[in-house]
């Protein structure tokens, strides 16, 4: 079996036979199908063994092993604020310990039910409440019992509300552990001990001395806790995404994912999203304005949105004398701010605009237009060359490993092609809201730069006789040939087709493989085909020179879905839905993966974070901007439709939020015609039609209306009918001869395209050195 051939789309129906004349979407009343929470658990056998997470959705997460016992993982257990409080716990009943390898175990996304011979364990979080809730139930025996890992927290002592514990890495706060219901209890030093029907046990975090009146609190409100996390998590899903299709892999996947990702969206220190758990449970700007498209905008949480904005702006270097005046931080966490990076402040501009784009809301602009204009004009004033291009360090790209904090692993300076294609749509967007303000003068030198700046890129970036585009300039000038998947970020600046068409088919054949895009080529020198082999050489050393990132599989997905390939492209898409359902963490995508799979597995390793941010953010991103073709341009009056269904699916139903409202759609593949529906609910817009070989057209639709388009291989029709049923317009097109003979063109280019196959070469340079013992992380060779 080849690997293109691996994880095979599943799920297909057999094709309805004529078209459907009935709607497809819902009455004015009535709703789509819903996957509730309580519909998404995910059964884990014992010999699977995966991680899972919850966060309290403000400062807090915990980290477990479905079927591990006293698990000491590093950032195991319940963590707060960078500090780690509680690696594990264990339970039993009577004088029996109730050993996880032995339960069944489901996974929900906001629980994790444990079911043992004598009794069953939920545990809980609560948003923005510093308390776990190890609930109890069926028991079969007089008593039940608890013990703390005692790995990171003193012995316990008796308190005023309970068994105390300090954790040693606690800013003098206390763990206070109690039965759920308020009974009495016994001590032992190291178990607390209660009657069987005492429900469970709380654990709770608290720094004023508060743990009695916060379990009085929980036991009292516990329900409605339970009952709010669970709404919320349910509108995200039932909302905001609902999604029903014929592909019960797609459902929850995409489901799981959405909640997976929001768990990320805290608010830590002002609102933001964490990179990723375990280890970055702090805020990036690179990787938050990445992941806010997916994360955000597509599960239309707007005010989240603007207190991100908002909160993370507060953080712009203002300091006149800097060489970084201007940046949004790379990083800010509890021990300060860091700014080397010079991507996140071009995607911080950008995001402000799309927010725009989604919501129409212009009124959020004159508070933070002052932190985009000083990010544009710092940048024209002390950080281009002579030719307009945004200089940058080896390391302030999203490639920035540096060995012992000082030696760039991956030099990428001084101009590298993703950070000026980033430069070049932080002008346009800013131009585009300068406008907005009034800032006529300032809107055309910025569009000036723009234009200058798209020109020499063709010239200097562009290579239209080898039909590449370089990785990056030296700082002498010269281009770098390393390939890597960076060029995909920058091929909208790139004027020769065929550069943009030969890009998109190399990357996929020599960097995508089935389990995500590589860093490095593999056929390049410098290529190290595992993340992590320190018997060879230093985890860093790979982490961008060979190793897998899935958040680039948003972007090559989309280079291929743009081209009309959207089959290629849903290959990978199932493969990242299947591994969040069936692999690794349950529901979510990690940050990496080794390039090639370890010796006798046909499957490549899972690496990095276990739950990573923009890996799920651009998974939902280019499902709804890429496959659908929804991208609202409410700015514009208008919301672009664009449809590139994959021919593995042949019905569809689903809604997002754009501005004040949402846009449901609906779809069905017959083997006569396919049938592409819309209702626009809450708002009234322009939309524009973009439906395979036919040419682009214009609908104007006010709020509550329908609109019904008809594909078959010789016509679309489309109809608009009123809230009341009352059709208001109608039109027919034949195909556009030009669009149709360019896709069928495309289509003989990329016949034929397979994923990237491991070449599992054993003469690599990166595997030429044996070290015994291993490297560890303060290893200089």
């Amino acid at each position: 079996m080849k690997f293109g051939q691996l994880f095979a789309v599943a799920g297909c129906t057999a094709l309805l036979g004529a078209c459907s004349n009935s709607s497809l979407l819902p009455g004015q009343d009535g709703t789509l199908s819903r996957l509730d929470v309580e519909d998404m658990g995910i059964a884990v056998a014992a010999d699977s063994q995966r991680e899972y997470s919850f966060t309290d959705k403000k400062a807090s997460f915990w980290y477990g092993m479905t079927h591990t016992d006293n698990w000491d993982d590093w950032h195991a257990g319940w963590n707060i604020a960078k500090r780690r409080l509680l690696s594990d716990y264990t339970v039993g009943v009577d004088g029996d310990t109730l050993s996880r390898r032995e339960a069944e175990v489901t996974v929900y996304p906001y629980k994790i039910d444990r079911v043992y011979t004598k009794a069953r364990e939920n545990f809980y979080m609560f948003d923005r409440v510093e308390l776990l809730y190890v609930e109890l139930s069926d028991v079969k025996g007089d008593s039940v019992w608890i013990e703390l890992s005692p790995r990171l927290i003193s012995a316990g002592k008796q308190g005023a509300a309970g068994i105390e514990f300090v954790p040693k890495e606690s800013a003098g706060g206390v763990i206070t552990l109690q039965p759920f219901k308020d009974v009495a209890y016994r001590w032992n030093g190291t178990r607390l001990m209660a009657p069987a029907d005492a429900g469970g046990f709380i654990i709770s975090y608290t720094e004023d001395g508060s743990a009695a009146q916060v379990a009085a609190l929980f036991r009292r409100d516990h329900e409605k806790m339970l009952r709010e996390r669970i709404d919320r998590m349910n509108a995200l899903v039932e909302k905001s995404n609902p999604l029903s299709s014929d592909n019960d892999t797609l459902d929850k996947a995409m489901a799981w994912i959405v909640l997976t990702t929001d768990e990320l969206v805290t608010c830590q220190q002002g609102n933001g999203i964490y990179a990723g758990l375990p280890w970055f449970n702090e805020y990036w700007g690179r990787d938050m304005f990445i992941t806010m498209p997916g994360a955000v905008f597509c599960t239309g949480q707007w005010e989240t949105a603007r207190s991100i904005f908002s909160d993370f702006a507060k953080f712009q270097d203002r300091n006149p004398e800097s060489e970084t005046l201007g940046r949004i931080p790379n990083r800010a966490n509890l021990e300060g701010i860091i700014y080397n990076t010079a991507d996140g402040t071009p995607r911080f501009v950008t995001d402000v605009y799309e927010y725009m784009q989604y919501t129409g809301d212009t009124t959020y602009l004159a508070s933070i237009y002052p932190a985009i204009e000083l990010s544009i004009n710092s940048v024209i004033e002390h950080g281009t060359d002579a030719d307009g291009f945004l200089v940058h360090a080896d390391a302030d790209t999203w490639m920035d490993a540096k060995r012992q904090g000082k030696y760039p692993c991956s030099p990428r300076g001084n101009r590298a092609v993703d950070i000026q294609a980033l430069w070049y749509e932080q002008l346009r967007s800013g131009a585009k809201m300068a406008r907005i303000m009034g800032h006529d003068d300032e809107s055309r030198r910025w569009d000036l730069a723009a234009d200058s700046l798209l020109a020499t890129f063709n010239r200097m970036f562009v290579n239209t006789a080898d039909t590449l585009v370089y990785d990056h300039l030296n700082a002498d000038g010269t281009p770098d040939l390393q390939y890597r998947p960076n060029m995909l970020y920058a091929l909208d600046m790139v004027a020769d087709t065929a550069v943009v068409m030969k890009a998109t088919r190399d990357a996929w054949r020599r960097l995508v493989y089935p389990w995500g895009v590589a860093s490095l080529d593999q056929n390049d020198p410098q290529f190290h085909p595992y993340h992590e082999n320190w018997h060879h050489y230093h985890k860093d050393d790979a982490y961008h020179n060979g190793t897998v990132w899935l958040w680039n599989n948003g972007m090559a997905m989309q280079r291929m879905i743009e081209a009309g390939q959207q089959d290629i492209a849903w290959q990978l898409f199932e493969n990242m839905n299947r591994q969040a359902l069936y692999e690794g963490a349950v529901g979510s995508l990690s940050e990496n993966a080794d390039a090639w799979p370890r010796k006798g597995a046909q499957w490549a390793r899972r690496s990095g974070t276990f739950l990573q941010a923009w890996s799920n953010a651009e998974q939902i991103r280019v499902w709804y901007q890429g496959f659908l073709g929804i991208r609202p341009a409410l700015l514009d009056g208008c919301i672009t439709l664009a449809p590139r269904i994959p021919s593995a699916l042949n019905t569809l139903r689903y809604s997002e939020l754009i501005g004040n409202g949402s846009l449901l759609g609906a779809f069905e593949r017959t083997a006569d015609c396919r049938i592409y529906e819309y209702r626009l609910s809450g708002i009234a817009s322009r939309l524009k039609f973009d439906i395979e070989d036919f040419a682009t057209f214009d609908l104007a639709v006010t709020d509550g209306s329908t609109v019904r388009v008809k594909v078959t291989d010789s016509e679309l029709t489309a109809s608009v009918t009123d809230r009341d049923g009352k059709t208001t317009s109608k039109i027919a097109i034949a195909p556009d001869p030009a669009k149709a003979a360019r896709q069928q063109a495309m289509n003989r280019y990329f016949e034929g395209t397979h994923f990237a196959v491991p070449s599992m070469k054993e003469n690599l340079p990166s595997l030429s050195r044996y070290f015994d013992p291993p490297l560890d992380y303060s290893s200089i060779e």
